[in-house]
């Protein structure tokens, strides 16, 4: 698996090159602006003290305060935690939230801790890393196995260590706690206004299309659900760790939801047929949604994609090789950067509504994200039109360029 930084600096060297971007922007881009690494002694529930790694990624805040999700995997690394710090930095400006990027990571297995070693392993990386966090410099969100609760739980940390509430610091909150309606399945709505689009540009009919999902998570369940209520999308495949389902006329989302709470996976579905995650990939559909972990479109694989519209509700889920054997098929690609962005976006909004002290109702921020996801939309088409590249390259355009203005205008080159 390439080494998911140096593909970030890649991505950005490339973007530069066209933009002719001043050799100082691009050397400040290229790194982080500061990281901090860690060591959280946490009690587990057998009486031993396990030491854990973390980490946090502020990239750039040139735009404003850093944001970004906080992961808890086994195979958590620093180069990826980088790599996605950058990567909300390009978000964020893309979407235009006055925003820079941030990320943060522990290398744990969540499947495997209780809910108490959970919290414990929340609070101690709060009390480790919130010295560099605040609702002016830095704000986590949920990602990768972190949910509503651990950050209900980092938010009361936080409000330990400054002596009072302020529950602006984390997004991503239950709405007992200042959360925001709508962020629930911000990232899979994001996305399907995107395939909206995409289909709008392409002359594409989504009612009655057939859809697949790999990864059956919060993004990936959700995004069943709305592909069919939004658009009439009949949704054939999806799969999870554990294997994947498979049929032709269709998957009813209510019933495989109840399936999957009671036995943990999407996998032995009575009706449906089992598939595996790499033939799922390959399905003649008309849009593709990859919603699972990095790198699963690749240059073996890419040739065999049938999908008109590969829709990236996951983080760098195509290669640069991929990318380029993707667009020369004429398959669209809906980029990370762009596909998988409602879900910062609400987190935005989510802030403001701490800030103000004023909560919106859910259909204001159904249509506040649309608004955004539609402008972000057609940023990207009208620039890879200009500069005749794919998606993913002019997104970084748009995105880079606007960085690099604000750094500009502060006077940092």
């Amino acid at each position: 698996m390439p080494d998911p930084f140096k593909t970030a600096q890649n991505k950005l060297d490339e973007a530069s090159a066209i933009l002719r971007l001043d050799p100082v922007a691009h050397e400040l881009l290229r790194w982080p602006m500061r990281e901090l690494h860690v060591a959280l002694p946490v009690r587990m529930d057998n009486g031993n003290t396990h030491v854990f790694r973390g980490f946090r990624v502020q990239h750039n805040d040139a735009r404003g305060p850093n944001k970004g999700g906080i992961r808890f995997h086994p195979d958590e690394t620093i180069d990826t935690i980088r790599a996605l710090a950058a990567g909300m930095t390009w978000k964020t400006a893309l979407l235009d939230i006055p925003l820079g990027g941030g990320k943060g990571g522990v290398i744990c297995n969540p499947k495997t801790m209780s809910e108490g070693e959970l919290e414990r392993l929340s609070r101690a990386w709060i009390r480790q890393i919130g010295r560099i966090l605040g609702p002016d410099k830095d704000i986590p969100a949920p990602d990768v196995y972190t949910t509503p609760q651990i950050m209900a739980w980092m938010a009361d940390e936080y409000a330990f260590m400054k002596g009072n509430n302020e529950f602006g610091v984390i997004t991503g909150k239950p709405l007992a706690l200042g959360g925001s309606a709508g962020r629930s399945d911000a990232t899979a709505r994001g996305g399907i206004y995107c395939v909206r689009e995409a289909a709008d540009a392409l002359g594409l009919k989504l009612a009655g299309a057939s859809a697949a999902i790999q990864g059956y998570g919060n993004a990936g369940a959700n995004a069943h659900r709305l592909a069919v209520k939004l658009s009439e999308m009949k949704v054939v495949a999806v799969s999870d760790t554990k294997g994947g389902i498979y049929n032709p006329g269709g998957l009813d989302y209510e019933a495989l939801r109840k399936h999957k709470e009671k036995t943990g996976s999407v996998s032995g579905f009575a009706e449906a047929s089992a598939i595996s995650n790499e033939k799922l990939l390959e399905l003649d559909v008309a849009v593709l949604f990859p919603a699972a972990l990095e790198a699963v479109i690749t240059e073996t694989n890419a040739s065999n994609i049938r999908a008109k519209i590969v829709a990236e509700l996951a983080n760098g889920p195509t290669t640069p090789a991929a990318d380029a054997i993707l667009y020369n098929k004429g398959i669209h690609i809906i980029p990370d950067l762009l596909c998988n962005a409602g879900g910062v976006t609400v987190s935005y909004f989510e802030m403001v509504q701490n800030a103000s002290g004023y909560y919106w109702e859910e259909d204001e921020v159904h249509t506040r994200l649309e608004k955004k996801m539609k402008t972000a939309f057609k940023s990207v088409h009208k620039t890879a039109q200009q500069y005749k590249v794919h998606n993913r390259l002019a997104a970084y355009i748009v995105a880079i360029g606007r960085v690099a203005e604000a750094m500009k205008l502060r006077g940092w080159y």
